[in-house]
């Protein structure tokens, strides 16, 4: 079994904003972190796992995933996401990465347990640090998906 740790982050929602992920298998560790020039914070707690669940090199792994996040957790462990497939995400926030995620899901035997955050989790500690580093870096990513969708809203208005 693969143990995920996820985290969020934004300075500003929106502001800059990164993600954190430790991902751990018996003795190996891995530690994976981007940053972006404009996002949310719940953009960056979905990427953050959806980043971690693409990384994995096989299909149909074990993995639990703990994360702070309960737009995420209860997103699918109470199983909301699917209904707003079935309605095609409408007046959802963040589909392009709702589908993305749900396309790698399927693929993985998922589990994901909620931690409190900035609690003495260990990993989610180290998580937090690397999405807050990331979202204060230079050369930020550009989050396509919201400033896209901001330019497509703004548009509407003039």
């Amino acid at each position: 079994m693969i143990k995920i740790y996820t985290d969020g982050a934004s300075r500003g929602n929106p502001g800059p904003g990164g993600f954190g992920v430790v991902m751990i298998y018996g003795d190996l560790r891995k530690e994976i972190s981007e940053g972006f020039r404009l996002t949310t914070n719940n953009r960056m707690e979905l990427l953050s796992v959806i980043v971690a669940l693409e990384s994995l090199k096989k299909e149909d792994t074990t993995v639990t995933i703990y994360s702070d996040s309960k737009y995420v957790v209860d997103s699918v462990e109470l199983k909301w996401v699917f209904g707003w497939e079935k309605k095609h995400f409408k007046d959802k926030k963040n589909p392009d990465l709702w589908k993305r995620f749900l396309d790698i899901y399927r693929k993985q035997n998922v589990k994901f347990v909620w931690v409190k955050g900035h609690a003495s989790n260990k990993e989610n500690n180290r998580c937090d640090e690397l999405a807050v580093e990331a979202a204060m870096g230079k050369g930020l990513k550009i989050d396509h998906g919201y400033e896209d969708e901001k330019k497509k809203e703004n548009s509407k208005l003039i």
